[in-house]
């Protein structure tokens, strides 16, 4: 049975050491220049830090250069991706076709991941990518497991999905929180995910809390609910889907770590005996549960169509 990569995103070069510890295989990082929702800020030299530390330890490193690019940025797309292939960096993840096109001039062998968020839903999408030289399609967050599996079991390219953590519902290239101070005649900069990270937007009719953000991409709200899907990776595994990503923006590093941890021992034990899964996944659930902030509830997304925006 085929073991899926178990991605994930940390916030700093430091967290890297110890997320491998804690059984991951692959990690996503970037800079908020080019890459959306970063979990962390990489610096051109933390990337090669990066790689360096997970390449010693026969890891993966992929770059985020998924945002939404005018063109003011396509100059700076090309000496970004020749420095990425210079640092041997494992894949680039790109939404915009000017990525793709750039690396097939200045770095022709880099492996790409097609993520455009929301609109990758089907195979033959996922395949008219692939046929354009992506290797790895990253599918919506907003598709049920039998889809997921649907594409999986027809597409042509490697399948990327979340299993775990925050999501974005809404984005703007417009800085909305900062555009609405200057109007109040008040001052406030765009500023690190860290430094912002306790903006919420409120709905007290359904008592949930929208973290908001903003970046040099816009104004980003998250849902106000994290996708838990621990006990429920059976079919996806038995599907072969080929990666599972954990996001930890805004958590900690202890956090991702033991959420790590967890979702390394409910794969490795399906793959080697899955009643031995079916024994104890309630009980990894409840270790999660019993991490989880108390004002991020979790639920499964839209696996099973529960999740409603």
């Amino acid at each position: 049975m085929k073991k899926p990569e178990l991605l994930v995103t940390p916030s700093s070069v430091e967290d890297i050491l110890p997320l491998i510890d804690a059984g991951a295989d692959a990690f996503v990082i970037g800079e908020m220049a080019f890459g959306l929702r970063l979990a962390g800020e990489f610096t051109r030299e933390q990337v090669n830090e990066a790689v360096q530390i997970a390449h010693d330890r026969g890891k993966k490193v992929y770059v985020a250069m998924n945002g939404l690019f005018h063109n003011d940025k396509v100059d700076d797309l090309k000496e970004y991706l020749t420095f990425l292939k210079d640092q041997s960096v494992d894949a680039v993840i790109f939404g915009d076709p000017a990525v793709l096109m750039t690396a097939k001039e200045a770095a022709p062998d880099m492996k790409l991941h097609w993520n455009p968020e929301t609109t990758a839903t089907n195979w033959y999408t996922c395949n008219y990518w692939g046929k354009k030289g992506a290797k790895r399609a990253v599918l919506a967050r907003e598709l049920s497991m039998d889809e997921i599996i649907e594409i999986k079991g027809h597409a042509d390219v490697e399948i990327e999905i979340q299993i775990h953590g925050m999501t974005c519902m809404f984005q703007s290239k417009r800085r909305l929180i900062g555009n609405y101070f200057d109007f109040l005649g008040q001052s406030m900069e765009v500023q690190r995910v860290k430094e912002n990270k306790n903006m919420y937007l409120f709905d007290p009719e359904r008592n949930n809390r929208y973290p908001i953000f903003e970046d040099q991409n816009g104004t980003h709200i998250m849902s106000p609910k994290d996708i838990c899907i621990i006990d429920e990776l059976g079919d996806l595994i038995d599907a072969e889907v080929d990666s599972f990503k954990i996001d930890g923006i805004f958590k900690s590093l202890a956090y991702n770590v033991q959420v790590t941890k967890l979702y390394r021992e409910a794969i490795d034990t399906y793959v080697c005996d899955k009643g031995a899964y079916e024994e104890k996944k309630s009980a990894l659930l409840e270790k999660i549960e019993s991490i989880q902030p108390k004002d991020r509830p979790l639920d499964t997304g839209f696996f099973f169509k529960e999740t409603i925006y």
